[in-house]
């Protein structure tokens, strides 16, 4: 009784992890053993409710005229099912479990990724399972049907239709408890790979399937019913009146099982696609759904996860993007395209550049260059990010920085020199190794793609670029951490406090520039 009671909690709880919808935590030997315990367990039950409710049917619900020998039929047909039902019950068991399971044991037990023949047989089982439940019932159709024509030709004619009936509704009853008992085997099955095509009969062979038990098989009993009581003769009214309330209370019974069962097996999946749909869209990029079905919920699912898939590498491309990629730059590319015409605006330049790097990287191993670089820059692009400046291009140990393009600013002058000077108070709190100048020039820029090829830059050029490189390299003639030209002083809608320089004629340039430099602590 110990080992009863063992086996059946053993079954129980097999059966509520294996009836979950999806994948299963258990390892690969343990869904091996309780997958065929729960589905021979599952047939049996299922083959035995069957034959009770055939022995009821036949017995108490079909008419037969000639009632002499009712109980010595209904005695015979009660011994020769059970002995049929036990020898069909093992048959089934062995084929449609024990040859399933043998197929796949290597493959679980040594928790080997599936290939296409064991996703075959995975997607395959319910139906093989349904085949073998048919021919068997069939079977028996033919048996009670012989046995029973022996006493009587319409006894044996019901008889022979009563089981194939039932023979049908167990059948599809089979199919669809194999195909949810197997789901969190084929899950594992199918998490490499799953097959682009319909791999089993579809969704609408559910419902045909659930049409079938809650619909056609009652009906087609009480047509049997009602073409045998015109042919045979002699069936009184209310044998006829308790056979179609007997066929009819099956119906309903059956039927609301049938369609549960059929409804469950494509609304658990459409849910957990919905469920997971609602992750993703807060953010949770690493959601994916099992695939376990091989109808077009499977494909679903399937089709689920690669959109996950493309979006996560899209966040990645995103990502990168945006780290080698301006902020601004990179939304402008993914809303208009790479085609960005080159326009004519007004901005405001900041050239930066380290003073004295030459004889650092000297002294410096290189590495160390780079980290300090590095470590100059992450204190620096943020706070020019911070004033709606963007960084056009680093130049070795500088860069190039502008404000009003591709994002207008009505404000440009005002925001670069704010940058700069909140730049300059930063570094020298942080105690900075290495020392800065600062260039701001304004003018009219020509702002678009430069390049060819299929490399493109989005970069500015004109000659106000040219002059901001020229300011800056100023600063180390007068001295001064930050240097602003004449232009960039009369687009100012600020009045901060400007001390002028002297006029300084810049390289490249045929006259003079007039220069000045802000005061610190100003905002």
């Amino acid at each position: 009784m110990g080992r009863l009671r063992a086996l059946a909690s053993d079954v129980r709880g097999g059966l509520i992890e294996l009836a979950r919808p999806g994948e299963s935590t258990l390892s690969g030997l343990a869904l091996w053993r309780l997958g065929a315990v729960a589905l021979s367990f599952v047939l049996f039950v299922a083959n035995l409710i069957g034959a009770i409710a055939v022995f009821l049917v036949a017995a108490f619900v079909v008419p037969e005229p000639k009632a002499a020998t009712t109980d010595h039929v209904n005695l015979v047909n009660a011994i020769a099912g059970a002995a049929y039902f036990l020898v069909a019950s093992l048959v089934g068991v062995r084929l449609g479990t024990q040859q399933l399971f043998a197929g796949i044991r290597r493959w679980l037990t040594g928790e080997l990724p599936a290939g296409d023949r064991e996703r075959r047989i995975i997607l395959r089982a319910p139906i093989k399972v349904f085949v073998i439940q048919v021919a068997l019932w069939l079977g028996a159709a033919i048996v009670f049907g012989v046995l029973n024509a022996h006493y009587s030709t319409t006894g044996g004619v019901n008889a022979a239709i009563i089981v194939a009936l039932a023979g049908v509704v167990t059948a599809a009853v089979a199919y669809l408890l194999a195909e949810r008992i197997l789901r969190p085997t084929a899950a594992r099955a199918l998490a490499s790979s799953a097959p682009e095509r319909l791999a089993v009969p579809g969704v609408a062979t559910r419902a045909v399937l659930a049409w079938v038990l809650g619909t056609g098989v009652p009906v087609a009993g009480v047509v049997a019913i009602g073409i045998g009581a015109l042919v045979g003769g002699a069936v009184k009214a209310h044998q006829l009146a308790v056979a179609m309330i007997g066929l009819g209370g099956v119906g309903l019974a059956v039927g609301l099982l049938a369609v549960t069962m059929a409804a469950r097996a494509t609304s658990d999946p459409i849910d957990s696609v919905r469920q997971a749909l609602a992750q993703v869209q807060r953010g949770e990029l690493d959601t994916r759904v099992p695939v376990y079905d091989g109808t077009q919920i499977g494909q679903l699912q399937l089709g689920f996860n690669r959109m996950v898939d493309g979006l996560v590498e899209r966040e990645r491309i995103r990502q990168a993007f945006g780290t080698y990629v301006d902020p601004d730059v990179a939304a402008r590319i993914l809303e208009e395209g790479t085609s960005l015409e080159g326009e004519e605006v007004e901005v405001t330049i900041m050239f930066l550049d380290v003073r004295n790097f030459t004889g650092f990287a000297e002294r410096t191993p290189a590495r160390d260059v780079v980290a300090a670089i590095n470590r100059l820059f992450e204190q620096i692009v943020p706070v020019i990010h911070a004033h709606g400046g963007r960084v056009d291009k680093f130049v070795g140990d500088g860069l190039l920085a502008v404000f009003g393009a591709p994002r207008r600013l009505p404000d440009h002058a005002d925001q670069a020199l704010a940058a700069a000077l909140e730049i300059q108070r930063t570094l020298e709190t942080e105690d900075q190794e290495l020392a800065i100048g600062i260039g701001l020039n304004s003018g009219a820029v020509v702002a678009g793609n430069i390049g060819g090829a299929g490399r493109l830059e989005f970069t500015i050029i004109g000659d106000a670029v040219n002059t901001a490189a020229r300011v800056e390299a100023a600063t180390r003639q007068t001295g001064d951490p930050i240097l602003i030209a004449d232009r960039t002083t009369r687009l100012l809608q600020t009045k901060p406090t400007l001390t002028e320089r002297p006029d300084v004629t810049l390289k490249g340039k045929t006259e003079t520039v007039h220069l000045y430099a802000p005061e610190f602590g100003q905002r």
